[in-house]
């Protein structure tokens, strides 16, 4: 009898937390938000709640959230990257997850979203940079580095300056982390148990300097110039005027509905053979710890969000590589492109670690980029001076 009235008690006590809760809020960045929408009017149709969809810029929503839960407000439920998670667990905001149909997604997304052994996200996609190319001017990617400098400069001179033969957002970490960590740099090293050992920076070493002195190189050949970064590449590439960028997935439908006729090519290989090896991150929902609707979001989340067709749904409004399987089996027969990014991440790609002491990566390494690529620092003093600053942080 005593089990039976816990758990009547306890469907009680959900459905007084479900009829409590007026609405659910979702912060998300400009791309998930009509698809979001969409879903939140099907959920409501079905559940009879509503579910708000607040866009941000992707860029605010971390520090925004930081600023709102501690105070018990914000959002209940964030849209963000892999990378976000381990500074939020540490300021306690980040409610544990137990999702089903586990064995249905990709471990690596999955690990993306776990901190000490424990999941605070739901992947929906995972991505990262390739090369992007415009078939008009480029009939086979190049394979190699030195193959990619001749390429980007004949077109140049071929086109009479009026296009450019590759650009990409250089002076972004993320985007150029290939070059770093493909010529044997790290962010941070691991002690003999594998945990991460954020005392261990390398990015000063001898493969980060050579990798900051590759892309020094596209500067040197003007190729790239101080100017160019996402918008100036995204724009260029949308009116037909860059010949190669460096981009992800995220960017294909804005350039299909531009008409551009492109292809997905691998990052070249460096020299020496090395393999080019980007960052790329996972994208998912997060629950806020401090939410007085936290079952909802909850439930929100792994009984409709999680599922097969949601999933699917998601994709078909933004198309990176799906984190479930069973979405990706039918991604793969419908667009080629998706699978061209995922056989090159899946092969090279490294997640970005998600510990709380990445946040101090970012800034510093941009700092270095300027410095070595705009400012004529040397390479191995822009790299000491960045790794100084993020262990000063750290500490």
């Amino acid at each position: 009898m005593r089990k039976v009235l816990t758990v009547i008690l306890a469907a009680l006590f959900v459905f007084l937390a479900f009829a409590q809760a007026k609405k659910i809020t979702i912060w998300t960045s400009e791309a998930q938000v009509p698809i979001l929408k969409k879903l939140a009017d099907q959920y409501k149709a079905k559940y009879g709640v509503q579910v708000d969809v607040v866009q941000v810029n992707f860029g605010d929503i971390k520090s925004k959230f930081l600023t709102a839960a501690p105070a018990g407000e914000g959002p209940d439920i964030i849209v963000g990257a892999h990378d976000w998670v381990g500074e939020l667990v540490v300021n306690g905001l980040l409610e544990q997850i137990n999702l089903p149909e586990r064995d249905k997604y990709f471990p690596t997304p999955l690990q993306g979203f776990t901190y000490n052994g424990k999941l605070y996200g739901i992947p929906y996609a995972f991505d990262g940079p390739a090369i992007m190319y415009n078939k008009d001017y480029v009939q086979n990617p190049p394979k190699t580095w030195d193959e990619l400098i001749a390429l980007a400069k004949k077109i140049e001179k071929d086109y009479g300056g009026e296009v450019r033969g590759f650009i990409y957002d250089y002076k972004n970490f993320y985007f150029s982390s290939f070059a770093f960590f493909g010529m044997g740099g790290y962010v941070f090293g691991k002690d003999k148990s594998g945990k991460v050992n954020v005392k261990d920076v390398g990015l000063a070493n001898a493969g980060a300097i050579e990798g900051l002195k590759l892309i020094k190189k596209l500067v040197d050949e003007k190729i790239l110039t101080s100017g160019d970064n996402y918008n100036t590449m995204d724009g260029l590439f949308k009116d037909g005027q860059a010949a190669m960028i460096l981009n992800g997935p995220w960017a294909v439908p804005g350039y299909k509905q531009a008409g551009i006729n492109f292809d997905v090519a691998p990052i070249p290989t460096l020299p020496g053979g090395k393999d080019p090896k980007p960052f790329f991150g996972a994208q998912g929902f997060m629950v806020n710890a401090k939410s007085k609707n936290k079952l909802f979001a909850l439930d929100f989340l792994t009984k409709f969000i999680a599922t097969k067709d949601v999933m699917y749904q998601i994709w078909q409004a933004d198309p990176r590589c799906p984190s479930r399987t069973d979405v990706n089996e039918l991604v793969m027969q419908k667009d080629p492109l998706t699978k061209k990014f995922a056989d090159f991440l899946g092969k090279y790609g490294l997640p970005m670690p998600n510990v709380p002491e990445m946040a101090a990566v970012w800034g510093a390494m941009g700092d270095a980029l300027a410095k070595a690529l705009d400012q004529g620092v040397p390479a191995e003093k822009a790299l000491a001076d960045a790794v100084a600053q993020i262990k000063a942080q750290i500490k």
